[in-house]
């Protein structure tokens, strides 16, 4: 058994390979005694991200095994994810580490409040939000749990409504920013999400980005029922107003006068958002090692798009489109801060160059030990 996370740093070997060990068990050699303790001894050597999914060394092996053995029953469904086709080895240590255990965690969180589990996730351009809250939805479908997806992006004001907003404010000139949604819309939707009764049926709101040459409108909902999980997402989603001094010396792209008076009111309008994010119960904050690394990855898709013969936005084009909403909402200023939040914010993971998560960590174990 291991006794505690100071000694597994002896136990561990420094070429252990976790997706080996996890493809020869789901190839039908289950793991004796010795490499679930090893597994063990894994998980605790990064202490942050095993107290964020609740592993102990009192407690590991069960928590383990209850691991392993949903990863046998969802292997079979891996094709059915929103993924490029690899060899499922590629993927095995992003089940292991993130997705399972946190569809694992929701599942729980769901059962102890006995009432439809409203998880925020908030994630910038290329952290990969939309695509994890799609492979959730697979893997808590098979667990037996109904979870539906809502972006910020699907409460967009209409386009009639976006088109008065920027004749009385032109620097709002592309949809995103706070002040381009319709707040009443999302607060009545997560209500109703709350409130319905078994079978009853409630109005998902959806947003057609292709309509009006691309400006985009509202277009027919979804119509869902017996949700168990609502996975709502947004690229702010959770921001929360910070101390308007801030934007005395901001960040880059905040350079002129003119930018820190849009700085200043986004952050006002924020306030506003406050009601929606209220109605939270927990929220998961993905951010790049480095905030600067979304606007390489919106180059690279949209590099990998030309290539492929598609239409795509030149780099001059990404810098414009990508500096507008830092200038909005900084994440220096606004993110950054999250990540320490163990009052509003229940998980973070930190996403490296290539997408693979660095860092897993509750920042409220992280307060609480403080």
């Amino acid at each position: 058994m291991v006794d505690s996370a100071d000694s597994v740093m002896n136990v561990v070997p420094g070429n252990f390979d976790i997706a080996a060990l996890l493809a020869t068990h789901l190839a039908g050699t289950p793991l004796d005694e010795a490499q679930i303790q090893l597994l063990l001894a894994w998980e605790l050597t990064d202490p942050r991200r095993a107290a964020a999914w609740g592993i102990t060394s009192a407690n590991g092996t069960d928590k383990l095994q209850e691991r392993l053995n949903w990863l046998h029953r969802l292997v079979p469904h891996h094709t059915a994810l929103p993924l490029p086709p690899a060899p499922i080895d590629q993927y095995l240590s992003l089940y292991w580490q993130l997705w399972l255990p946190l569809a694992l965690t929701l599942k729980q969180a769901r059962d102890e409040l006995n009432a439809p589990l409203i998880q925020g996730v908030l994630g910038g351009q290329g952290t990969g939000k939309t695509t994890l809250t799609l492979i959730l939805q697979h893997l808590l479908g098979v667990m037996g749990y109904r979870a539906v997806g809502l972006s910020i992006d699907d409460i967009y004001k209409t386009y009639r409504d976006r088109q008065q907003l920027i004749q009385s404010d032109p620097r709002l000139r592309w949809r995103g920013p706070p002040g381009t949604h319709d707040i009443d819309l999302g607060l009545a939707t997560l209500a109703h999400i709350r409130s319905a009764q078994a079978g009853e049926a409630v109005a998902l709101p959806r947003f057609d980005k292709s309509l009006h040459g691309g400006e985009g409108d509202r277009t027919d909902p979804e119509w869902v029922q017996n949700v168990d999980i609502l996975l709502f997402e947004g690229w702010f989603l959770g921001a929360r107003p910070i101390d308007p001094s801030c934007f005395d010396r901001p960040p880059s792209p905040i350079v002129t006068e003119a930018d820190r008076q849009f700085a200043r009111d986004m952050n006002a309008q924020l306030a506003t958002y406050l009601p929606l994010w209220d109605c939270l119960d927990r929220l998961m904050v993905l951010c790049p090692a480095d905030y600067r690394l979304s606007k390489q990855w919106r180059k690279d898709a949209e590099h990998q798009m030309k290539a492929q013969g598609k239409a795509g936005m030149s780099d001059a084009t990404i810098d414009e489109f990508v500096d507008y909403f830092w200038r909005a909402l900084h994440p220096e200023l606004f993110i950054a801060p999250l990540k320490q939040d163990g009052e509003h914010v229940n998980l973070v993971v930190e996403i490296d160059r290539d997408r693979t998560p660095r860092a897993i960590y509750s920042p409220a174990l992280a307060m609480a030990e403080a």
